[in-house]
């Protein structure tokens, strides 16, 4: 959801940024070209007085000075003149010691020109006959001020411009959040589902949500039942066996059947694999889908039912960090531990322990008895892959092939060791990956 806010973000503050440099230029501009027009209409009254002040005197045409404006008389005062006869050129006194470039077209002047003082003048030229003789009229106002005012205006506008679009944004980030708080509620919840928290997502969404979360709904309906009837299917089959599997075994112990030792033995191997498929179906439960490991919910009756199984008055102990649960399917754990402890059970002495641990990057699963363990010569022969356990040492490793797969696509290691009871330790570390860390708080 943040990166949601982010791109909403960034893409608003795109949009503000540029429509509002646009619409700001443009209004700029807009007054600018305004004022422009309006001050060509004065320059050009301006122009028109000048040629009124042109009088016949004793020597020819003259200026009526009287007739000036102040500001033609005050050096470098922003307002200047020029007056461009066929053989001689006129200069207001504001001008000083300057020039004052004739334009080169008749009318208000597109660009600015240089004036004193490094002042930009407005600049109108107006071409007029007086007393018979051919005359050009220039007249400039200094918009220096103007463009310094323009500026302060840009200044200002873009902080207050500034301001807007910072309280825009936290308008919009507060509206983005409340819109999307209906997704972030569905995506915890998907978590929670996803470690087997909840069965089912809320039906209280949004009107845009309610067909997804009937679809997932509808989803986990479906594979809850399947596993239900998987469950069921499983459990009918393996009992319905059990009592022709018992008779095939009182036949096989019988005298003119024990020359095929080979076939009891077999018969045997069936009875365990169904004993085990039946417990593991036994030990799954009710599990909800995709429901993670909980050390403290799930450890006292697996152990409980370790004690009914192996009734010799082993003393089963385990340790694990309170509240902890591990981030991965509950009925795969349970079928890892059930394997390694059953073993560890079937060939202990008189204590089996487990212990459960964090590490760094992920857990370690210890495993400890104090039976006759496994040799350090054939510890590496019996974990190499392809080589069944059971086949190696009897006993040792019944369902240790498994074990290896799960830790395997777990992506973890599994390691046979000395253990500290005075047998063997099954040493197993699984890494947590990315995206699977919530689980395990």
């Amino acid at each position: 959801m943040r990166s949601i806010q982010r791109r909403l973000t960034l893409g608003l503050l795109g949009v503000l940024v540029v429509v509002g440099l646009v619409l700001a230029q443009s209004s700029l501009w807009l007054f600018d070209l305004g004022l422009r027009r309006y001050l060509q209409a004065a320059l050009r009254d301006d122009a028109e007085s000048l040629l009124v002040a042109l009088v016949r005197g004793p020597q020819g045409i003259q200026l009526d000075e009287q007739r000036l404006a102040p500001g033609y008389q005050r050096p470098f005062s922003g307002h200047y003149f020029r007056i461009d006869f066929i053989d001689e050129t006129w200069r207001s006194r504001s001008l000083w010691d300057r020039g004052l470039d004739k334009p080169a077209l008749v009318g208000m002047q597109g660009e600015l020109a240089d004036g004193p003082h490094g002042q930009l003048l407005l600049v109108y030229r107006g071409d007029y006959q007086r007393f018979g003789q051919q005359l050009s009229i220039s007249v400039a106002e200094d918009y220096s001020p103007v463009l310094a005012n323009f500026r302060r205006l840009q200044l200002i506008g873009l902080s207050v411009g500034g301001g807007a679009l910072l309280l825009i944004l936290l308008l919009q980030r507060l509206i983005v959040r409340q819109a999307l708080r209906p997704l972030e509620q569905t995506r915890q919840q998907i978590a929670q589902l996803q470690q087997g928290q909840r069965g089912q997502l809320d039906n209280q969404v949004p009107q845009e949500l309610e067909p997804l979360v009937r679809q997932i709904n509808h989803l986990l309906t479906h594979t809850e039942d399947t596993l239900k009837r998987s469950r069921n299917a499983l459990g009918n089959l393996g009992h319905a066996l059990k009592t022709p599997l018992a008779v095939l075994l009182s036949l096989a112990s019988r005298r003119e059947l024990q020359a095929y030792p080979e076939l009891r033995e077999q018969l045997e191997l069936i009875e365990q694999r169904l004993a085990r498929e039946l417990g593991r179906a036994r030990l799954a439960g009710e599990a909800l889908p995709g429901a993670h490991f909980d050390c403290g919910e799930e450890l006292p009756g697996l152990f409980s039912t370790l004690a009914m199984i192996h009734d010799r008055g082993l003393d089963l102990s385990w340790q694990a960090p309170p509240g902890l649960r591990l981030p991965w399917d509950r009925e795969d754990f349970l079928e890892l531990l059930g394997n390694l402890l059953d073993n560890a059970c079937k060939w202990a002495g008189s204590q089996v322990r487990l212990s459960i641990e964090t590490v760094t990057g992920g857990f370690r699963v210890l495993v400890d008895d104090d039976g006759p363990g496994i040799g350090p010569g054939r510890r590496e022969e019996v974990l190499s892959r392809g080589v069944r356990l059971d086949e190696q040492v009897a006993g040792h490793g019944l369902g240790l092939g498994i074990v290896r797969d799960i830790v395997e696509a777990w992506q973890g290691r599994l390691q046979l060791q000395d253990s500290p009871l005075g047998g063997l330790r099954v040493s197993i570390e699984l890494p947590v990956r990315a995206g699977l860390g919530r689980a395990a708080e």
